[in-house]
């Protein structure tokens, strides 16, 4: 699970340095770039030199000054702040671009350029662009180190809305404003027994548009994998617009077998929530990014999978043919059941991953790790094509990246609202040794419109274990429905549960899916509490 950089150093340092405060100042500034001299580009030749690379070893480049790199840390790093005034204004000022400061986690540059008609300007790095306190050490880097990243920022507002920091990670503050889960352009043998790679981009373009969007184009470099993509953004900021939409597409060119290529993937974190709050040591009732997955098959059938802090990692994985979509949610919504008015888990973004056109046999893959503090990104889903990736082949795909409060295209059928879990039997009977007892809520659809002993029924199954004593009521006072059911474990394997609600062989609701955990199962008598 590691490379050369951990997982966990990353996505740790990503969370800490994806939002650095810029100095005050106007973000309408005249552009203060200063850009070299032109050379041709086009996302066609841009296609062409990735196909190119892809023929030849792979290059990691050299890392300049990294005895210097090293010493800037978390705290050096947030001391640098970018000056407003050197902002690169693209689009006539609709998307001004400033930059990050290279340090101990980013230490390979990326080039930058602005893009005029057939051609591209590099943008020229200075140490002047930057505010450096005298005792930083980065004021020893050389005064062509060049840029880690950059943000897009709000016309005439000091807060940005998209960042690229970091390997192929990309995030957007959505439709809420607030940033949480990141986006991947790819993600290479995540889980498997040998390292996992992080490809990263080299280089960005950024060309102007007459319709507001933001465009980006970029080249990407990994061992194994060559690539170019291109990104046209919008960002909702015109009256009854929603968040944040990202058409993409993307080139990309195996130089090398890989045994699990992830496409648009999806990086989050998941530390706890009601259902395992009482293990958890911090003060806040619940600390995630996201709490389930949701997937909409090629077959129509909606999916959700609420996400787990398991004793080990695992992989998940739901076979699919032409997937219509799938995403990371945060489906509470609740601020009450976070407390946190610092980071706001509350308006973390929904990301919905909506293929442009059929993507053939495949699989999404969830991927949760293990974790015991908020800073690590511990779930992964993507999509993994069922063809095996051999050394020359060419993959190309088209979608479209919503980071919205909710999904884009809700079903018309009931959704899980929330999964509680605990001490099995009957309360104020015997209660059997090893049966917990999982109580799920549904709401919306025709769910409403039905009464108790109007035929709706619950059909659960499980993977192993016994399931008894299984009801369904309506929960009074709502518009909710209640499915109810006991399961014993027999053995230590984790059980994958299956349940959904009916009428006359009609589904009402999404699949609900769960993988229960023998040994988080355990517990003396005291209810596990709620999971949305």
């Amino acid at each position: 699970m590691t490379s050369s950089l951990s997982r966990r150093d990353l996505l740790a340092a990503l969370s800490a340095l994806g939002l650095a405060p810029v100095l005050g100042g106007s973000a309408e500034a005249a552009g203060g770039a200063t850009l070299g001299a032109p050379k041709p580009f086009s996302f066609d030749r841009l296609i062409a030199e990735a196909k190119a690379r892809a023929a030849k070893p792979y290059d990691p480049g050299v890392v300049r000054a990294g005895d210097v790199l090293e010493k800037i840390d978390y705290d050096q790093h947030w001391k640098i702040r970018f000056k407003p005034d050197h902002t690169l204004q693209v689009g006539g000022g609709k998307a001004p671009i400033r930059f990050f400061h290279l340090g101990k986690f980013f230490k390979q540059p990326v080039g930058i350029y602005l893009v005029d008609g057939e051609n591209a300007r590099p943008v020229t790095y200075s140490a002047d662009y930057f505010e450096i306190p005298k005792d930083n050490p980065a004021r020893a880097l050389p005064d062509d180190i060049g840029f880690a990243g950059f943000r897009v920022m709000m016309p005439g507002v000091e807060r940005d809305w998209l960042a690229f920091l970091g390997a192929a990670y990309f995030r957007s503050s959505g439709e809420l404003d607030q940033y949480g889960q990141s986006a991947r352009a790819v993600a290479i043998d995540v889980a498997m027994p040998t390292p996992e790679e992080f490809p990263r981009f080299t280089d960005f373009w950024f060309a102007p548009s007459d319709n507001g969007t933001v465009v980006i184009y970029a080249a990407l470099e990994g061992p194994r994998i060559s690539g170019a993509v291109r990104w046209d953004v919008a960002h909702g900021t015109a009256e009854g617009s929603k968040g944040v939409v990202m058409d993409m597409a993307v080139r990309f060119f195996a130089r090398a077998d890989i045994a699990r290529l992830g496409l648009a993937a999806l990086t989050s974190m998941f530390w706890y929530d009601e259902l395992n709050a009482r293990s958890a040591p911090d003060w806040r009732p619940e600390i995630h990014d996201t709490d389930g997955l949701a997937v909409w098959t090629g077959a129509g059938e909606r999916l959700w999978r609420p996400l787990n802090n398991p004793p080990r990692v695992m992989t998940s994985t739901f076979v699919d043919h032409d997937v219509k979509g799938f995403g990371l949610l945060q489906r509470d919504r609740d601020f009450e059941n976070y407390q946190d008015d610092g980071v706001f888990y509350d308006k973390r973004p929904s990301v919905w991953i909506e293929p442009k056109a059929g993507w053939g046999d495949g699989a999404v893959q969830l991927v949760e790790i293990p974790t015991n503090d908020e800073i690590h990104d511990n779930i992964v889903a993507y999509w993994v094509p069922a063809k095996p990736v051999k050394a020359g082949d060419a993959i190309a795909v088209d979608y479209r990246l919503h980071w919205l409060k909710d999904e884009p295209y809700p079903a018309a059928a009931g959704r899980v609202v929330s999964t509680r879990v605990g001490i099995g039997g009957v309360p104020g009977q015997f209660r059997p040794k090893g049966v917990a007892k999982f109580v799920v809520d549904f709401e919306g659809g025709k769910l409403a419109d039905y009464g108790q002993n109007q035929g709706v029924e619950a059909d659960v199954s499980a993977s192993s274990g016994k399931i008894s004593g299984v009801y369904v009521l309506p929960v009074v006072g709502t518009k909710r429905w209640r499915a109810v059911f006991d399961i014993e474990p027999t053995g230590v394997e984790p059980i994958d549960i299956r349940l959904y609600m009916k009428r006359e062989g009609e589904a009402l609701t999404e699949t609900w899916l769960y993988q229960a955990h023998p040994e988080q199962l355990k517990f003396d008598g005291a209810a596990m509490g709620d999971h949305g």
